[in-house]
């Protein structure tokens, strides 16, 4: 073997292998960007002397942005948590505060807020209170999907679970 085939030879396996490395850092790069993006909600139950609710809480690092909820009460359906659901769950001596996800809701990076809260000043008395908290922590469920804003990814969250606690 000649002198020039041993260095073409060892050229195309060092460009082959500058390919792949460089195929390799781009795919890194691009999951590090994903990443450093990725929303994380949680729910968590809130129960204090003047106030009961459930808090939903974006502790990633970048915007989720809803594609579908869902609200559960005794098992059963009750649909989006919007509006228009909450004649059907609350009575009204128990009627709090919401805030509505739809789908196509943005929940930026760091925001808490109340997806239900049911405070003093909306209610009667403790017993209120604790009524309102039994029917949050053992019959309401609500559950959210959301992705990042490159999408696709499928993350959800539950008041049921052990990540909405």
């Amino acid at each position: 073997m000649s002198a020039e085939t041993v260095i073409a030879v060892a050229a195309t396996v060092i460009a082959l292998g500058s390919l792949w490395v460089s195929w390799a850092q781009t795919r890194a790069a691009r999951l590090h960007n994903r990443q450093s993006v990725r929303p994380l909600l949680r729910i968590r139950r809130i129960r204090q002397d003047d106030m009961v609710g459930l808090k939903l809480v974006n502790a990633g690092l970048g915007p989720a942005v809803v594609t579908r909820s869902v609200v559960r009460l005794d098992g059963a359906a009750a649909g989006e948590w919007n509006r228009e659901v909450k004649g059907a769950l609350f009575t009204p001596e128990l009627w709090p505060k919401t805030y509505s996800l739809r789908a196509g809701s943005v929940v930026l990076a760091g925001q808490e807020t109340f997806l239900v809260l049911l405070d003093r000043s909306r209610s009667t008395g403790s017993d209120r209170l604790q009524e309102f908290w039994g029917l949050i922590d053992r019959r309401l469920v609500i559950e959210v999907e959301y992705e990042s804003l490159y999408g696709g990814e499928g993350f959800s969250v539950s008041s049921a679970t052990p990540g909405g606690s």
